[in-house]
């Protein structure tokens, strides 16, 4: 036995509680006790060293596919990501028609951008003279059964503007007729003058006042002037122009350049001078000179800002931010967003 132990510790064994065991690991002892003879040890080769074996670590078999695929869902995410961004830059701005719209969803009004901006005087002179929405629905139908709302250089005999006015019959001159906002007053002045005109039928309040041939002609738009008088003068942001603000202009043969001077003094045509009770109390600069603060009358804060939406191309603005919303000239539908940071009471204009 004392020669078996000096064996033993020569070939690696050492001696263990109750014998001479090996230095191996777990599973692999050097010594061993043998199940068929009581007190018998079977040996059991360790390393040389008499160190156990060397731990080697091996990658699971399904890792590296995982990592595949994951980086292949990377680049195709990625992939989409380019391509819907490539999608919205190209392709569907070169899809969207430049225009505006009164309303939204199925029973939005699609209007050109005169249209848009007459509308939006009709509203401001309405406004100016503190004139029910009545008013303004039968001066919106006389004008679509007139001009299509267009600013007509033309008509029958000598009618002119959005109201096909006659010079002959004492409107006024040809040239104050193709303007919009004369020609809207001078219709207001001549409808308050109706009886009843805001509880008689829309068309024959504007028979009373055009004495056309056919009279009935005017209530097949007394819905849609109602819808315009609402969306213009009321609702919320419900009056949108969308385009792209260098193309625009140069159509428009302006200057894309900010002119303020010139919007204000437009606006004061339409709204009247501030502070003389029309619908106006100040316009004033701000923002070092990029931008115009203007306040209202109470009621006429919307139509104001709808006349800067609609009449931006014509004088550089393209932002507008009134009442928690701010406008802002793109080619996108949803120009209309939310605005946290505007200016409570006042509409600004940039």
């Amino acid at each position: 036995m004392v020669r078996a132990a000096s064996i033993a510790r020569q070939e690696g064994w050492v001696s263990g509680n109750g014998g001479l065991w090996g230095n191996a690991g777990p599973g692999q002892s050097g010594w061993q006790r043998d199940a068929r003879y009581t007190g018998t040890f079977v040996g059991v080769r360790t390393t040389s060293s008499g160190q156990p074996a060397a731990y080697q670590y091996q990658r699971p078999s399904w890792r590296r596919p995982l990592i595949v695929l994951i980086v292949i869902a990377a680049l195709l995410a990625a992939g989409a990501y380019g391509a819907y961004a490539l999608y919205q830059r190209f392709v569907v701005q070169a899809l969207i028609v430049p225009g505006c719209q009164a309303g939204t969803g199925n029973n939005a009004i699609p209007l050109d951008f005169g249209q848009a901006a007459d509308a939006a005087t009709i509203a401001g002179v309405a406004a100016r003279e503190h004139l029910p929405s009545r008013a303004l629905t039968v001066a919106y139908a006389t004008a679509f059964q007139e001009s299509k709302l267009e600013n007509l250089t033309y008509g029958d005999r000598d009618s002119v503007g959005i109201f096909q006015q006659r010079p002959s019959e004492g409107w006024g001159t040809t040239a104050e007729l193709e303007d919009p906002a004369y020609a809207a007053g001078a219709f207001f002045g001549a409808l308050v003058q109706v009886p009843d005109y805001t509880t008689i039928p829309v068309y024959e309040a504007a028979q009373a006042v055009q004495k056309s041939a056919d009279g009935s002609a005017y209530q097949q738009y007394a819905q849609s002037g109602a819808q315009l008088a609402a969306d213009y003068t009321t609702a919320p942001h419900a009056v949108s122009c969308w385009y792209s603000p260098a193309t625009q202009a140069a159509d428009d043969n302006v200057s894309p350049k900010l002119n303020l001077h010139g919007a204000a003094t437009e606006l004061d045509h339409v709204f009247g001078t501030p502070g003389q009770s029309g619908a106006l109390t100040d316009v004033s600069r701000i923002r070092s000179g990029s931008a115009d603060l203007v306040t209202t009358a109470p009621g006429s804060g919307w139509a104001v800002a709808n006349w800067l939406v609609t009449n931006a191309s014509s004088y550089g603005i393209t932002q507008v931010s009134y009442a928690g919303y701010q406008w802002t000239a793109g080619l996108t539908e949803t120009s209309w967003q939310a605005d946290s940071g505007a200016i409570a009471g006042g509409i600004v204009a940039s």
